[in-house]
């Protein structure tokens, strides 16, 4: 009787190779220089067009005031979020004391809530228009309310910010791309 070689069973290195695929994964994940950061495809590109229902008596941006000559805010906004009502004290000293222009996209909300919010809560929009199927959010790549984009004289996406603006975020993210010293 001759003794037949073993074939090598190939499934034994699947644990392995998959564990240090994921190892490597992960480790190439935590070298980011903030994991919490979410990309986005449009930071130094032109703004996306959008197409704004009226929500204010004053008619509701334009492309041409997205690309106006002055550095402005677009804000991403609800009634029905709470973290949007936070950033409302923040946007309105933005605003008013800080003299930043700001334009606002009310995102898949009620026109007669979204205008009470504004009521309530003081209205610090230069702009403001509403968004009701949520396209020019998509368009935008906003991914929640609220969102914050930096936008400069040109048009041209400097900063994507994800949730309520905060006095950090305010003073370390948005004021450097301003040329405003901190308040």
């Amino acid at each position: 009787m001759t003794d037949t070689p073993k074939k090598f069973n190939y499934f034994l290195l699947a644990p392995p190779i998959i564990f240090l695929g994921l190892a490597a994964m992960f480790y190439l994940g935590l070298q980011r220089e903030n994991p919490n950061a979410l990309p986005s495809e449009f930071i130094n590109r032109q703004v996306p067009a959008v197409n704004l229902t009226d929500l204010r008596t004053d008619p509701a941006p334009t492309n041409a005031d997205l690309t106006a000559d002055t550095i402005k805010l677009v804000n991403f906004w609800a009634s029905w979020c709470g973290p949007c009502r936070a950033e409302a004290p923040i946007l309105e000293q933005m605003a008013t004391e800080m003299d930043i222009p700001i334009i606002g996209i009310n995102y898949k909300d009620q026109p007669a809530q979204a205008l009470a919010f504004l009521d309530e809560l003081s209205d610090p929009f230069i702009k403001v228009g509403a968004d009701f199927t949520g396209r020019n959010a998509i368009d935008w790549g906003v991914t929640g309310v609220p969102e914050t984009f930096v936008v400069d004289e040109n048009g041209t996406i400097l900063l994507r910010y994800p949730g309520p603006i905060t006095s950090d975020v305010l003073n370390n993210r948005i004021l450097p791309l301003l040329n405003k010293p901190g308040e």
